[in-house]
């Protein structure tokens, strides 16, 4: 399937910029945001088994944490599925995941996807696919389909700062829900990708404006 007949993918800044111009000019809330924050960053990164396994390894844990144990993975080359099956949860233990962390690891492993076939399939399906998993959420699904495989209309609503970014911009009287951002974001597509952008900015600026962040 020929992603690029099907759904809009996010491939350089070029495509980021006409997005939030898009935005802009459908909501002035998204234009006053943008002269704030300035031009939006890229985010791509890679896809495959790492960027799930670092997901994992970044759950609960603060940067700091998660930085130093996958540095510790990397260095015992235990970032490929072949590695992690070989060695095992003790192994994974020694090198700093939790015994949970681990278990997830392990079934990620196990799990046999094909990363190359998840670029050519739907969101939907993309999405089904990882939370069939143990230890992928809704959240990692969705953050791993908008930056590793630059989906252009996915949103992760259970995001905390997205929900507190929605809040602020849209002057909500308290932060909204997983489901109710979810329906709110609706407005927002083809580009919803572009939104949590703009949001996640948003909020770094105003952090740092009130000195939290």
């Amino acid at each position: 399937m020929d992603m690029e007949r099907t759904e809009r993918i996010i491939r350089g800044t070029d495509c980021v910029a006409e997005g939030a111009a898009w935005l802009a000019a459908r909501d002035p809330r998204f234009a006053a945001a943008l002269t704030l924050t300035g031009p939006l960053p890229l985010r791509l990164r890679d896809d495959g088994f790492a960027q799930l396994l670092s997901a994992i390894t970044s759950q609960q844990v603060s940067v700091a944490s998660a930085r130093a144990i996958w540095a510790r993975l990397e260095e015992a080359g235990q970032t490929t599925p072949e590695a992690i099956l070989d060695s095992g949860e003790e192994a994974l233990r020694a090198l700093g995941l939790s015994r949970q962390k681990a278990r997830y690891a392990v079934a990620l492993a196990e799990a046999g996807l094909d990363y190359e076939a998840l670029r050519g399939l739907p969101t939907p399906e993309v999405t089904r696919q990882l939370v069939a998993v143990k230890g992928i959420g809704i959240w990692t699904a969705e953050i791993y389909a908008m930056f590793s495989l630059g989906r252009a209309d996915v949103f992760a609503p259970g995001d905390l700062a997205l929900q507190e970014g929605a809040r602020l911009l849209f002057d909500l009287p308290e932060r909204p829900r997983e489901k109710a951002l979810r329906q709110m974001a609706e407005a927002w597509s083809p580009r919803r990708s572009v939104a949590a952008r703009v949001l996640w900015a948003y909020y770094h600026v105003m952090k740092q404006r009130e000195g939290i962040a």
